[in-house]
């Protein structure tokens, strides 16, 4: 079964989300959660939680931040609260919180989400054999290595297939010391929409902001594999990860049913290259036009990666 995983940006656009054929919705707060396109409150995940749950699906709540001792002294309240409300699954970055989480009262089904590091199968089964149910796979994995990696993993791993891939991640405040140096005030939030360029290469845009985590810089061109869609799943992987970070509202919305309609064509086995050539451009019709689109590393030879 193919399952697909949406970021949310509302309660509203969730119950849009999963109308439009999402499995698996992911939330959270700022406080303990990596680049989530909002922030929501206790009351607001506790509304996302039921709400999910009514319609049958997963509540996906993102834990995957680097937890500095100030924030890991907030975790076992907060992992109590998940707890509480019933949520059914947790990504988790900082084996920290896996250790947080031997309390039974707090223990909690979770998703090794440890970003660039998630690039082999010996590491995401030790994991595995850690308690995770699952793991997400860096980004920067060629298809040829998911192909070998595919035969030895022992839990199921979350692909992306669309939507803004990270690049870098600093603790520190880079954006906030630069305009100190410059001796300028401007915001530096994710909604400034601030970009950094190569001035050796006009074509690059790097979107860059901070917040509660450090900055956050991101690939010139956003993720797509509609096309590569048909491969994923011969090759095992089939949880799909969709970011809504940059991608607002209804379009997003849109894109999820065009995922969705992927997913029904590969298990009925109707997939083929001309749906999968609508589907592509249809997604790009409804992604943001300042950003571009590619395949990122999928097509990649693993040996020029170093």
């Amino acid at each position: 079964m193919i399952e697909i995983v949406v970021t949310c940006e509302s309660v509203a656009q969730a119950g849009e989300l999963l109308a439009a054929g999402a499995d698996t919705l992911v939330f959270g707060e700022e406080t303990f959660g990596l680049r989530l396109p909002a922030s929501f409150s206790r009351e607001e995940q506790r509304q996302l939680t039921e709400l999910i749950h009514k319609a049958g699906k997963k509540a996906l709540v993102a834990v995957n931040g680097i937890m500095h001792p100030e924030k890991m002294k907030l975790v076992p309240e907060y992992l109590g609260f998940l707890k509480e409300i019933g949520v059914d699954q947790i990504l988790v970055g900082d084996p920290g919180i896996v250790q947080v989480m031997k309390q039974p009262a707090l223990a909690i089904p979770f998703i090794y989400a440890a970003e660039t590091l998630v690039t082999n199968a010996r590491q995401i089964n030790f994991w595995g054999k850690k308690g995770a149910v699952g793991a997400v796979l860096a980004r920067e994995v060629p298809f040829d290595e998911m192909k070998v990696m595919a035969t030895e993993l022992n839990i199921p791993v979350e692909v992306q297939v669309y939507g803004a891939t990270c690049i870098h991640q600093s603790k520190r405040p880079l954006l906030e010391n630069y305009y100190h140096y410059t001796q300028q005030t401007e915001a530096v939030s994710k909604e400034r929409g601030l970009f950094l360029s190569d001035p050796q290469d006009e074509n690059t845009h790097y979107s860059i902001y901070e917040d509660d985590h450090g900055t956050h810089i991101f690939a010139t061109n956003d993720l797509l594999l509609m096309k590569e869609l048909g491969d994923l799943a011969n090759a095992g992987f089939t949880t799909w990860k969709l970011d809504g970070l940059f991608t607002c509202g209804k379009d997003f919305v849109v894109i999820c049913q065009l995922f969705a309609q992927a997913k029904t064509a590969i298990e009925s086995g109707t997939w083929n290259t001309e749906l999968a050539e609508t589907l592509a451009n249809d997604v790009a019709s409804h992604h943001p036009k300042e950003r571009g689109l590619d395949t990122g590393f999928y097509y990649i030879d693993p040996k020029k990666i170093r």
